[in-house]
């Protein structure tokens, strides 16, 4: 169920019964051989498959997010933080207004790591409300399962390689790339963090086969359901 599938009467009888919504949060930034907009892609879609089967509403995805270290990659779009975090407080706000009060924020972005303290700041302001900040990339299952297909689970490298982010017209490479030094891409600037990643992966295989993604991504789909039907500091 999405909000863009939904008109307000829709909203309203659903929010008589239920309380809970879906935000997903994403990027546009470099993925080296891969869509600038991974981020935004794979926030939404596991979202969204996540979500549907339960009823539950999910909003459109935030298509960007703070990424200052890859400003030197064209096409990259960075929000400061301050910026980022008065659009979420906004629009936390605003789904609080309209009735929601367990809202799941699907993070697919390292970069957007300041929403979760925010989250904080609302459940103290607005202590009717639940709120979860879910990294769906870093859950205890997902990384378990990453790590049994293959080293290396990182940033434009297979772990972000499925065939909803792949473009058509683009081969990436068949070989392995050096894994980056990430301590030294940490306390670097942009133009040196290019000069560091080359084309933007962070090493490792490029690919790995689409019935291994696959079964990753069920597992995405799981975990991230599992964080709706998880008790909630507050109940409907």
């Amino acid at each position: 169920m999405r909000i863009r599938s939904m008109n307000w009467f829709q909203v309203e009888e659903y929010l008589r019964d239920e309380d809970r919504c879906v935000w997903p949060l994403g990027s546009t930034e470099q993925h080296a051989g891969l869509s600038l907009c991974v981020d935004a892609i794979l926030a939404q879609r596991v979202a969204i498959d996540a979500a549907e089967p339960l009823g539950v509403p999910v909003y459109p995805v935030m298509p960007f997010g703070c990424s200052p270290y890859f400003s030197a990659y064209p096409g990259t779009v960075s929000l400061r933080v301050e910026t980022l975090l008065a659009v979420a407080r906004d629009v936390v706000g605003s789904m609080y207004q309209s009735g929601f009060r367990r809202v799941l924020i699907v993070n697919g972005h390292g970069g957007n790591a300041a929403v979760a303290n925010l989250c904080r700041e609302l459940m103290a302001e607005l202590p009717e409300m639940s709120l979860k900040f879910h990294n769906w990339w870093l859950g205890s299952e997902v990384m378990d399962k990453a790590n049994k297909i293959a080293p290396h689970p990182s940033h434009a490298n297979w772990f972000e390689n499925f065939p909803w982010t792949r473009l058509a017209d683009v081969v990436v490479p068949s070989d392995e790339k050096a894994v980056v030094n990430i301590d030294q891409i940490k306390v670097s600037g942009p133009a040196r963090v290019r000069e560091l990643l080359g084309d933007g992966s962070f090493g490792g295989a490029y690919q790995m086969g689409d019935e291994a993604m696959e079964a990753l991504w069920a597992v995405a789909v799981e975990e991230t359901r599992a964080e709706l039907e998880r008790p909630w500091s507050i109940q409907l």
